[in-house]
């Protein structure tokens, strides 16, 4: 007779990170669409460790302002991560906006279903969060493949592969 497989005790599993949660959206932006609890598990699936998140959905108007008060750059961009964290926590505290118009925009001519890119931007802005950069080639390589890694979970195919492989592959 087989050995029964002993269950497994749960101080052998780690616990996932806790995750605090706040979702806003600028009273002229277009609403997102997309259901709190899939934000949720998108922001969730990236997180390395506890962490209490503002996601904020604002219009061009905003985007366009903070991406000039904060990174002295006159057009709306599609994500924006503040990463307030300091040495003394152990919780992640960030704010991450996305600019839905943007996000919309890009989408379409990039030829991919909206919820995939906002999928993508939110784990993108999520890892931000978490310090990763991608400022030279090791730390894109890095943060590219983890990405890609975490939204193939999802079902979402690799958004850094042209549109057919990324096809094919998804």
């Amino acid at each position: 007779m087989p050995a029964r497989k002993q269950p497994r005790n749960a101080a052998d599993t780690p616990a996932a990170p806790t995750l605090a949660l706040t979702v806003q959206h600028e009273e002229s932006s277009p609403g997102c669409q997309v259901s709190r609890a899939r934000l949720r598990r998108w922001i969730a699936a990236a997180l390395q460790r506890d962490a209490r998140i503002t996601l904020r959905f604002v219009g061009t108007r905003e985007g366009r302002a903070l991406n000039l008060a904060y990174r002295h750059k006159d057009y709306a961009t599609n994500v924006l991560t503040f990463n307030y964290d300091d040495a003394d926590t152990t919780t992640n505290v960030a704010d991450i906006v996305i600019c839905l118009p943007v996000v919309r925009q890009e989408a379409a001519r990039q030829q991919k279903p909206f919820d995939h890119h906002l999928a993508h931007l939110v784990i993108h802005g999520t890892l931000h969060a978490q310090g990763m950069e991608h400022d030279d080639e090791v730390e894109a390589q890095a943060m590219e493949g983890l990405e890609a890694a975490l939204l193939k979970r999802f079902r979402i195919g690799d958004p850094y592969l042209p549109n057919a492989a990324r096809k094919r592959k998804g």
